[in-house]
């Protein structure tokens, strides 16, 4: 797997300050999508046994709230079996850091069911990740006054509760994660 970039001191994507990942490989290829160099499987560097240290070793600090992943798409299956390990791996080090991934794919249709990648692995990654902001950057629905999404259709997903009651639980401005 492939990384477009690292931000150590991210403030956009997800509360606080946060380190974030972002993978190369995306096949969703959304209308203007803020990362489109990010689509090519080969954009990038090599994610290594030493960028995961250097990853772990930047969410030390306690000012750093929690980490993110994006891209690209992290769930893309070429990138769930590296980051499967890699999250396992974080929350165990982290446990009380949030964890937030954003992905073009729908929750329900295409994580739960299986259809994309191998369903035990994407299981394994959703149940390292608190927050989930799932769904396609739709460009006739951009809102700059969302928080945390770009299109209205995105939603905000708690993954524990909502895999927990086996229904959709939304994050609201009010939920600390």
């Amino acid at each position: 797997m492939n990384y477009a970039k690292i931000k150590w001191y991210d403030v956009s994507n997800g509360p606080g300050v946060r380190v974030s990942l972002y993978v190369s490989g995306c096949r969703n290829h959304c209308k203007n999508c803020f990362n489109p160099e990010t689509w090519d499987f080969g954009y990038g560097q090599p994610f290594t046994a030493n960028v995961e240290n250097s990853i772990l070793e930047g969410l030390k600090p306690d000012y750093i709230k929690g980490f993110t992943l994006l891209g690209g798409d992290p769930f893309e299956p070429e990138n769930q079996l590296v980051l499967a390990p890699f999250l396992e791996r974080l929350r165990k080090q982290y446990p009380k850091k949030s964890v937030w991934a954003f992905t073009g794919y729908d929750y329900e249709a295409d994580l739960l069911t299986g259809r994309l990648g191998d369903g035990e692995t994407v299981l394994r990654m959703l149940k390292c990740i608190d927050v989930l902001v799932d769904g396609k950057f739709v460009e006739e629905l951009k809102d700059l006054n969302l928080q945390f999404r770009g299109s209205s259709n995105q939603r905000i997903i708690l993954l524990k509760p909502s895999l927990e009651q086996d229904k959709i639980v939304l994050w609201d401005e009010q939920t600390v994660v």
